[in-house]
This record gives structure tokens, C-alpha cells and sequence, in this order.
């Protein structure tokens, strides 16, 4: 199999929520476009960092892909079969290729099961067949593999920390092989200092098991250390997908500099000294979008036919994707400092 051919390939995916916003018996019901219009691949063996505010659709987005909600429009191939026109007894076979990696550790794990048990569960859904002993041995040789001691298999979630509760939850998601695992936000509940462990993890993981990974974020330094390519997300639409270093060094759109910017400099002399330039408000209620480019409400850079029409995805020469009208003039000045001098220092034009 090519190895950077798509094994997901995602087309004009839109979810849309009803929403009662009337009071008492009063009802007033509003359509939210969680998702709206998203299209991307994801390659095999390779990482997609999806990022974005809280509220704009990268959870509900992954949900859709594996058939946890229902999408109102767009395709979802896997393989090239398209699994939105599956069963519900076709999808739930599916599901053991496409595996989940919740976002809460201690919230995702049973507390009356052991370990054993919950790692063994995907396997005696989907291989009934399987021996005890061929259970119990798989179960102990997957909980080695994530950093956790094989004789802690009759342990119960309560007396582990979070970011062991977080390998085990990877145990579970790893065990039956699958060739795909959405990670929903895995790091943000847990200590920074942890989250450098279980993303080294994943990375490891990865690289042996040879899985292809969407990984969900609002850290975009996480996700920078883990992903290959990077497709950044507000309010339900796609802004941006770039490889990750052409993303970081030359941003093309305004909300992925602004994101860029939010991120901390280690170095506090550089970092009072670091020109910014921030955001104005709030993301807008998703029961009220803007018209033309969401983001032009909090855009520093938006002109009067940023309202007008919504900016498709243009796809640049060099397979970048971009929605802003203006990407073609802003280009250096949305290249933030130290790219710059990176870029220069490395002959790259």
C-alpha cells in the first residue's frame, strides 16, 4: 500500500443541530452549523492535527466521523467506501479499524470494571472467538506496550493517575489493530508535564503500529510537536490545512497567526518583547454565524467584501489549502518575526 495514500477521505461534511432557544413554552428553535463544509484526507501512517477554539466544531466533527452523530450532508469514505450509507451493523464493524481516544481519562473508564476488563472489551465484541487465555495474554501484552505493568491488570481505574487512566484508555483503543484512532483532545485534561509523556507516546505508537491518527486540539505547541499536516477550524469551518512546518513559519490566514500568537514563548524576555496582535471579542454565537467569512467579525485584517460572500477553500500550488480572500496580499505580513528570520536563515523562499 502507498504509504501517504488517503485512508479517510472526508467531503463537504456538514452537521447541523435544531436548538430551542425559546423559554417555558415558548419555542424558538435555530439552526447551529457545527460542521459545515469540511473536506480533508488523512493519509496512511501519517498525523492530522485538527485545531481550534472550544466551540468550534473539532469534536463534533470527529463524532461524525465514526458515526456517533448523524452528518446532513457530505461523505465520508474509508478505504474508498463510503460509510455514511452503512448500517448500523455494517458501521459497527467498521468501528474496529477507526478507534476513539476520549478526552477525559477517568471519565471515559468504567469504575467497576479492572483494567483487564476494559482493555478486553473492544476484543470480545469484535473477536468473540477468542480464548480466554488468548484475551488475557493480548490485554497484558498491550497494557506493556503503553508504559503500564502487565500484573496491574485486576486494578481498577480509581488507583491510577490521570495520565495512567490515559494509557489505559489507548490500551483499549490499540488492542483489536485498527488503522485509524481519533484523538479528542487526549492531552487537555491532564498536567502539562504529563501531556509531554502521552503525546511522546502516541508518537511512538504511531511510528511502531504504523496508525493513521487525527489529532484533536486547542494547543496548537501540541500539536505542532505531533502532526504531519495541520487543518485549522473556526466555527464550524475550515481556515487553513498546511503542512505543519509551512503552517507555523507562513501562515496564510489571519486566524491561524492570531493562533500562532497565542502561543507562549519559553523565553520571558522574548515573550514581553514579542509583538502581538490580538483578537477583538469573543467567537460569535454558531446560532448567529456572520455572513460571508465567519471569522471577519475578529479579523484586524477584514475589508466590507469580507461580509459579501463565504470564502471557499482555495488550494495553493503547493497543496495548501486557504480560505481568505486577501491571502494572496497579506502573505508577509501575516508571516509572523521569527519565521521570517527562520525562513531566511534556512534559504527557503
Amino acid at each position: 500500500m502507498n504509504a501517504r495514500a488517503p485512508v479517510l477521505e472526508v467531503r463537504d461534511l456538514s452537521v447541523h443541530f435544531r436548538v430551542d432557544t425559546g423559554r417555558l413554552f415558548r419555542h424558538d428553535y435555530h439552526t447551529v452549523k457545527a460542521v459545515d463544509g469540511v473536506s480533508f484526507d488523512v493519509n496512511a501512517a501519517e498525523t492530522l492535527g485538527i485545531v481550534g477554539e472550544s466551540g468550534c466544531g473539532k469534536s463534533t466533527l470527529a463524532r461524525a466521523i465514526l458515526g456517533l452523530v448523524k452528518p446532513q450532508g457530505g461523505r465520508v469514505a474509508w478505504l474508498g467506501k463510503d460509510l455514511l450509507g452503512l448500517d448500523e451493523e455494517a458501521m459497527r464493524a467498521k468501528r474496529r479499524e477507526i478507534q476513539l481516544i476520549f478526552q477525559d481519562p477517568s471519565g471515559s473508564l468504567d469504575p467497576r470494571m479492572t483494567v483487564g476488563d476494559i482493555v478486553a472489551e473492544p476484543l470480545r465484541t469484535f473477536y468473540p472467538s477468542m480464548s480466554r487465555l488468548q484475551v488475557r495474554e493480548r490485554v497484558q501484552g498491550m497494557l506493556k506496550l503503553v508504559g503500564l505493568l502487565p500484573d496491574q491488570i485486576n486494578r481498577y481505574p480509581h488507583e491510577f493517575s490521570g495520565g495512567q487512566c490515559q494509557r489505559i484508555g489507548i490500551a483499549r483503543a490499540l488492542v483489536v489493530n485498527p488503522r485509524l484512532v481519533v484523538c479528542d483532545e487526549p492531552v487537555s485534561a491532564l498536567d502539562v508535564s504529563i501531556q509531554a509523556q502521552i503525546v511522546n507516546l502516541l508518537k511512538s505508537l504511531q511510528k511502531k503500529l504504523q496508525l493513521s491518527l487525527i489529532f484533536i486540539a486547542h494547543d496548537l505547541s501540541v500539536v505542532r510537536h505531533v502532526s504531519d499536516r495541520v487543518l485549522v477550524m473556526y466555527l464550524g469551518r475550515v481556515m487553513e490545512v498546511a503542512d505543519r512546518d509551512r503552517i507555523y513559519l507562513e501562515p496564510r490566514h489571519p486566524y491561524t497567526r492570531a493562533l500562532i500568537e497565542s502561543v507562549p514563548i519559553p523565553d520571558p524576555v522574548k515573550e514581553r518583547e514579542r509583538a502581538r496582535r490580538s483578537l477583538k471579542g469573543d467567537m460569535p454565537s454558531p446560532l448567529d454565524p456572520p455572513s460571508g467569512c465567519v471569522f471577519r467579525t475578529r479579523c484586524p485584517v477584514a475589508i466590507p467584501a469580507c461580509a459579501e460572500k463565504v470564502p471557499g477553500l482555495e488550494t495553493l500550488d503547493s497543496g495548501r489549502q486557504v480560505a481568505c480572500i486577501r491571502h494572496r496580499e497579506l502573505r508577509e505580513e501575516l508571516a509572523p518575526p521569527e519565521a521570517s528570520q527562520e525562513t531566511s536563515g534556512s534559504g527557503a523562499g
